[in-house]
C-alpha cells in the first residue's frame, strides 16, 4: 500500500481562476475542495490519501481566512500556512513536502494542484525519475510546460465533476467537447 500525496497551491490557482474571470474570484468561481477531497480518494483505491493546502497569509486576511482554514481542517485537509512577507511564496514548501514524503518510501503518487511550471516542472521530474506517478491539476492554457510534459498526467480542473459550480468563461481551444463548444461574447456588438 502506497500513499497519493495532494499538494495544493491555493494561492496560483486563485490568481488564475482570476486571469480566467478577470477579476476576484466569489466561492462560487473557486474550486471546491470538499469535490476535490473525495475525488482523490476515489483515485487512490486502496491506498493513503493526504491532501495539503499550502497558502501565504498577508496580515490584513489573517482574521478573515481562518475561518477557511478551519473548514479545510475538518474537510480532512491538512494546511501549510506561512506569513506573506514580500514576494514569499510556497512553491519550495510544497515541493520540499513531496521530497520528504519520497524519502519516507511512501510516495506513489504526486497530485500537484497549480499552474506554476516555473517551479514544479524539474523537480516533479526528479521524483518521476524515482518512480512516482505524477499528476498535475490545473488549467491547461496557464500550466505552461506542466501541462505538456509526457511524463505526467495532466488534469484539467474543470474535467473534474462538480469541482465548479457553474463553467469558468475559459477560451481553451486545446480542451473542446467533440460537439464543439460555444463562447458568449463579453462585450456588447458595435459597442
Amino acid at each position: 500500500m502506497g500513499r497519493h500525496v495532494l499538494v495544493w497551491d491555493a494561492p496560483n490557482i486563485d490568481m488564475t481562476v482570476a486571469n480566467i474571470i478577470d477579476g476576484r474570484p466569489t466561492a462560487r468561481e473557486r474550486p471546491d475542495l470538499e469535490v476535490l477531497g473525495r475525488w482523490l480518494v476515489a483515485q487512490a483505491g486502496d491506498d493513503e490519501v493526504e491532501a495539503c493546502v499550502f497558502v501565504n497569509v498577508a496580515e490584513h486576511v489573517a482574521g478573515p481566512m481562518r475561518g477557511w482554514v478551519l473548514w479545510l481542517l475538518e474537510q480532512g485537509f491538512r494546511v501549510f500556512a506561512r506569513p506573506k512577507v514580500e514576494d514569499s511564496d510556497v512553491d519550495d514548501d510544497m515541493v520540499d513536502h513531496l521530497f520528504a514524503r519520497q524519502e519516507e518510501g511512501i510516495l506513489t503518487r504526486a497530485y500537484v494542484g497549480s499552474n506554476d511550471a516555473r517551479c514544479f516542472v524539474e523537480p516533479m521530474m526528479d521524483l518521476v525519475d524515482d518512480g512516482v506517478d505524477v499528476r498535475i491539476l490545473g488549467f491547461g492554457e496557464f500550466a505552461g510546460g506542466l501541462s505538456s510534459q509526457e511524463e505526467f498526467t495532466f488534469v484539467d480542473l474543470e474535467s473534474i465533476d462538480g469541482l465548479f459550480a457553474a463553467p469558468l468563461p475559459r477560451i481553451n481551444l486545446e480542451v473542446l467537447p467533440l460537439e464543439g463548444r460555444w463562447f458568449e461574447p463579453t462585450g456588447v456588438l458595435g459597442g
